[in-house]
């Protein structure tokens, strides 16, 4: 597609930008809404599941989507992808229950991981590595915008309408979007010769989910020891070893096992691996301070993290177009990593809203520096006949990360969480609920637990409808909780931090190649020799 002319080709990435605005605004509306969706459906115990379910279902249909769109072309998948996610916003929006909830996004989840990756693969299609970054400023931008618009709409919608409507209100959207692609978006014929590799794809699978359920249910399900948890890991280890051994041998393999003797590919996707564990596990976790530490309604708490959204769409804008004059890319990842470790580290020690802002600004310059580069560094680095497998396992390994460190996050939470709220109710400045009757003291016991602080409207109907006395034990009951749900997030930011220094040190051995001019590549051979990469065979 890289020979289209400059109108035609801006035409179909307005098609992809619509695409991708449609997955994207529907993810981030539910970010600061979804404690309190939850908690409306009594679900709190799974609510790790409902963001897990939706990571799990996306990095699966990304990595299968990969190879297969190199196959068939990039726009039936995107159809498909745009399609399935509609159907799960739809059903999502029925939920009566929470098992209900976490089927129907993880439907939205497959949706979503096939219209992500083939979008940005679509950008590689149809532009030279060097045009890209330009391109990839813009993708980021319209994520970045849903990202402004998302959590503020959310939270405004989730105070003031039904829940149902968070998934409903962007759906005709999503009809927009596919219609645009169906038209725009050029046709690319099936190569016959190549067939599907069935058995990787099943065994890949099936590495991958034992895999995350057992970081799920570990610590907080079932102990890190019981048989559960051995299991599925000893599963995901079998299924692992056959899917290379069949990888291997494989005529047309799911996921080609020379794109990681490439460093270049392995050591970006290791990468993106450890940002997203650090930064989505401890991300998701922020809502949790704003309005269950701070007391902050939904709708406000969309604001705090606003800042993080309007300079990431800045700084890659920016930091975009700067690559493509220069061609340079590795020294942007060197400065942005650090700006995130900065914003994370005032998480650690956050005490207000306002500092809880400022994080987010921090944090969001250095997303926009810093992410873009990995998944440009992938792309450059294979032939463009691999650029949607190469891209999806970037992805992935990106999903991977972030469902994990959600998982990790989440085991640290309910295992410190559990001892600083009994450690508070127990202390010296614990109120003294046994002057209360027994009927009343149930139930402000019944309060003991976070699920409550996600619920302002619960907490301020409760506090109005107790008497005078009864009131002022309820008010310091609740302020322990609080003191003890951040005690227990400075240490999920922690942890983040930890892991987001240890991405920091691989970036240091990624090599820098020049960014190419063209997509004609004939051959690309990647050798680790004297730990460098030699490549032969690029065509600018």
């Amino acid at each position: 597609m890289e020979h289209l002319s400059h109108k035609r080709k801006v035409s179909i990435m307005i098609a992809v930008m619509a695409a991708m605005f449609f997955a994207a605004i529907n993810q981030m509306i539910t970010s600061t809404a979804m404690p309190r969706i939850i908690a409306i459906l009594d679900g709190m115990d799974y609510y790790t599941w409902t963001i897990n379910i939706y990571l799990l279902t996306s990095t699966i249909a990304t990595i299968l989507v990969g190879k297969l769109s190199d196959m068939f072309g990039r726009k039936p998948f995107m159809l498909a992808g745009i399609l399935l996610f509609i159907i799960g916003a739809f059903l999502t929006g029925t939920s009566t229950d929470v098992f209900q909830f976490i089927i129907y996004r993880g439907i939205q989840g497959v949706g979503a991981g096939i219209v992500q990756a083939t979008a940005f693969m679509a950008v590689g299609d149809l532009f030279a590595p060097r045009e890209r970054p330009k391109w990839m400023g813009l993708m980021t931008a319209v994520f970045g915008f849903s990202s402004v618009l998302g959590p503020t709409l959310g939270g405004y919608l989730v105070d003031n309408m039904d829940w149902h409507w968070l998934f409903w209100i962007f759906l005709p959207l999503g009809v927009v979007a596919f219609f645009m692609i169906l038209f725009l978006f050029p046709k690319v014929e099936r190569k016959p010769k190549e067939k599907i590799d069935y058995m990787g794809s099943l065994f890949l699978t099936t590495t991958i989910v034992p895999l995350l359920l057992a970081f799920s249910w570990a610590g907080t399900e079932y102990k890190w020891g019981s048989w559960e948890i051995i299991s599925l890991l000893v599963g995901a280890v079998v299924s692992g070893t056959i899917f290379v051994v069949i990888e291997r041998y494989a005529r047309n393999p799911i996921l080609p096992l020379h794109l990681f003797k490439n460093r270049i590919v392995t050591v970006s996707n290791i990468i993106g691996f450890l940002m997203n564990f650090g930064m989505m596990g401890a991300m998701i976790y922020l809502s949790f301070f704003v309005q269950g530490v701070e007391g902050v309604s939904a709708t406000y708490a969309g604001y705090v993290t606003m800042p993080m959204s309007i300079f990431m769409v800045i700084t890659s804008a920016l930091i975009g177009s700067r690559i493509s004059k220069s061609g340079k890319y590795k020294r942007y990842a060197l400065i942005g990593v650090p700006i995130m470790i900065i914003g994370m580290g005032l998480m650690i020690v956050m005490n207000s809203v306002w500092i809880a802002a400022l994080s987010m600004a921090i944090f969001g310059i250095g997303i926009g520096m810093g992410m873009p580069v990995f998944s440009l560094a992938t792309q450059n680095a294979v032939p463009h006949n691999e650029l949607g497998v190469a891209t999806a396992s970037s992805q992935m390994f990106r999903n991977l990360g972030g469902t994990i460190g959600i998982a990790v996050m989440g085991t640290v939470m309910s295992n410190n969480l559990a001892r600083h709220i009994k450690e508070n109710l127990t202390s010296a400045s614990a109120p003294d609920l046994s002057k209360l009757d027994p009927a009343l003291q149930e139930k402000l016991i019944a309060f003991a637990n976070p699920t409550t602080l996600m619920n302002k409207p619960l907490i301020e109907q409760t506090e109005s409808s107790l008497p005078e006395d009864a009131r002022v034990l309820f008010v310091q009951m609740i302020d322990q909780i609080r003191d003890a749900l951040g005690q227990t997030l400075s240490v999920v930011f922690l942890v983040g931090t930890l892991v987001l220094c240890a991405s920091l040190v691989l970036v240091f051995f990624l090599k820098e190649i020049p960014l190419r001019t063209s997509n004609k590549v004939e051959a690309v051979e990647a050798k680790e020799e004297n730990g460098s990469i030699k490549k032969a065979g690029l065509q600018s």
